[in-house]
């Protein structure tokens, strides 16, 4: 281990939950790591705070709110001992309920049972279709897990006979995974459904994931998969608490996190990266450094000349938010509590849907979003995902009131007249197509914080406002993503590796890209001593 106080064994650009991954692995081989964050607190897309002045005591979720993907990689806090710097985490149940405008309502829940009956009160048909449809999702994620968690530049032989395995065991499913593989969510939606409250709930769900129209978007129904598989939870305390334990256990391991350390450039030299500098003057060098920022953003701060220009023009052309849409955010401080009492006296089975994540928008809906958006037109209909976070967790706002995390997954990333013009117009609009749906919002709000395509832009240093910086398709995973000759485990400078949500496995906040780049430097440190 070195022990000069600007020299290291790794340098980490950016201390979100893949950089602070990245950093207490290598920690735990024992190198020493410094993690550099630009903004003031570590955590990026898994922060939380007190950030509308209005409203000092409710905790806002600005980015990540849900915890579905790191149950679905649940090792990675296991192997950090993250528990023990103070990270708890809850799993709601239900996790994820639709809001049809008719009054009914489809819960989705965790036993894949209990949601085919949910189906049933609809359709038969569709409750016998859903159930086999869960098959062939579960044959794609027995193939896809294996290779998920592993370095797909790697021949991970013991992962490849488990895909192979799961392959032949369900071979007579392969013409549905196909089908499944190849089309649009959509597609699969219309296929296998009948009734318009389940085809409008697939719909609501995949298009969290991206264009459902889009070939190859059948895979967004792993979220289907993941939900009955792992379920949903939530990070008691706030997001902010799983960052806080992440930079607590990389302290312990003898790492080093600087935050207000804004990079400027990622120094190289005769194709060997030397160190970074930071736009305050200072210097840090290292033998080897993870950019843990977005993939373009990265690239483009190495020393001028050391990266080929066909790779920048190839990362510069990756597709981020390449349709057109991407999500706005809007934060909401209450008075009061919000209440959903036309659907729960629908049900009449006493669940309390102000503790779940709520999905509004009809098939038409997700449809016309998508399209809207890609003219650069803000949507008219209705396309939503709500949770009061206080709901599960109460200390996050003060007695008897509500914190509303308001998530419209798409919205124009360059709309026609400018999002400085119409944000907070577009917000109104929001918040009065939620009161249709749900109580309590109107006439109570304390305060409120909106953020578009450009403030998280601005705020992430992210490309096009992508907050999984390289958009989800079949044709950029495993060593595709982000691009052909920048997903493997080397890059044109030794020494240099990406490691954010822009690699593989992909977005979520899990550490698992973190953990990935932090395999490829302790091989690469290992040979080059």
């Amino acid at each position: 281990m070195n022990n000069n106080k600007t020299d290291f064994d790794v340098i980490i650009v950016g201390g979100g939950t893949n950089g602070l991954s990245a950093g207490c692995y290598l920690g735990l081989e024992g190198k020493k790591a410094l993690v550099l964050e630009a903004l003031d607190k570590v955590g990026g897309m898994a922060s939380s705070g007190y950030l509308i002045s209005e409203a000092p005591e409710h905790l806002v979720h600005p980015c990540a709110l849900d915890m579905m993907s790191m149950r679905v990689h649940s090792h990675v806090p296991q192997e950090l001992d993250l528990e023990r710097h103070g990270f708890k985490a809850i799993e709601l149940a239900p996790g994820y309920v639709y809001l049809h405008p008719d009054g009914s309502s489809l819960v989705f829940w965790r036993d894949r049972l209990k949601t085919a009956a949910e189906i049933g009160r609809y359709s038969k048909k569709d409750a016998e279709a859903f159930l086999e449809f869960m098959n062939v999702i579960d044959m794609f994620l027995d193939i896809a897990l294996p290779m998920m968690r592993v370095d797909p530049a790697r021949l991970n032989v013991g992962a490849k006979l488990k895909v192979i395995g799961s392959a032949l065991k369900n071979r007579k499913l392969k013409p549905e995974l196909m089908a499944l593989l190849t089309g649009s969510a959509h597609q699969a939606a219309r296929e296998r459904f009948e009734h318009p409250v389940t085809i409008s709930a697939m719909c609501a769900l995949t298009g969290l994931a991206g264009d459902i129209t889009a070939d190859g978007g059948g895979i967004y129904y792993a979220l289907l998969g993941f939900l009955h598989r792992f379920g949903v939870g939530r990070v008691l305390g706030g997001m902010q608490q799983l960052s806080n334990a992440m930079r607590s256990r990389l302290e312990e391991l003898g790492g080093q996190v600087i935050t207000s350390a804004t990079v400027t450039e990622i120094v190289s030299s005769q194709g060997m990266v030397k160190g970074v500098k930071l736009a305050d003057g200072r210097e840090f060098t290292a033998r080897s450094v993870i950019a843990g920022c977005h993939p373009k953003v990265a690239l483009d701060m190495v020393t001028a000349g050391e990266i080929p220009r066909h790779l920048l023009t190839r990362i510069a052309m990756a597709p981020a938010n390449a349709k057109g849409s991407g999500p706005l955010k809007v934060d909401v401080a209450l008075d009061g509590q919000i209440s959903v009492p036309r659907f729960e006296e629908a049900r009449g089975d006493g669940i309390d849907l102000r503790k779940t994540c709520l999905l509004i928008g009809t098939e038409e809906a997700v449809l016309e979003n998508f399209t809207a958006c890609a003219r650069g037109e803000v949507p008219t209909l209705p396309y939503i995902t709500t949770a009061a976070p206080s709901a599960a967790d109460p200390s996050q706002a003060p007695a008897g009131q509500d914190v509303l995390y308001i998530y419209p997954p798409v919205m124009p990333v360059n709309p026609k007249e400018g999002w400085d013009n119409i944000r907070e117009a577009v917000a109104d609009q929001v918040i009065d197509q939620l009161s249709v749906y749900v109580e309590g919002i109107k006439g109570h709000v304390i305060g409120r914080r909106i953020e578009a395509a450009p403030d998280f832009t601005a705020r992430l240093n992210t490309v096009n406002g992508c907050v999984v910086h390289i958009d989800t398709t079949s044709m950029r995973s495993s060593t595709m993503r982000p691009a052909h000759g920048l997903g493997g485990d080397t890059l044109p400078v030794a020494g240099l590796y990406l490691g954010s949500a822009g690699i593989h496995p992909g977005g979520g906040v899990n550490g698992m890209a973190g953990r990935l780049a932090a395999r490829r430097v302790a091989s690469y440190l290992a040979k080059n001593p």
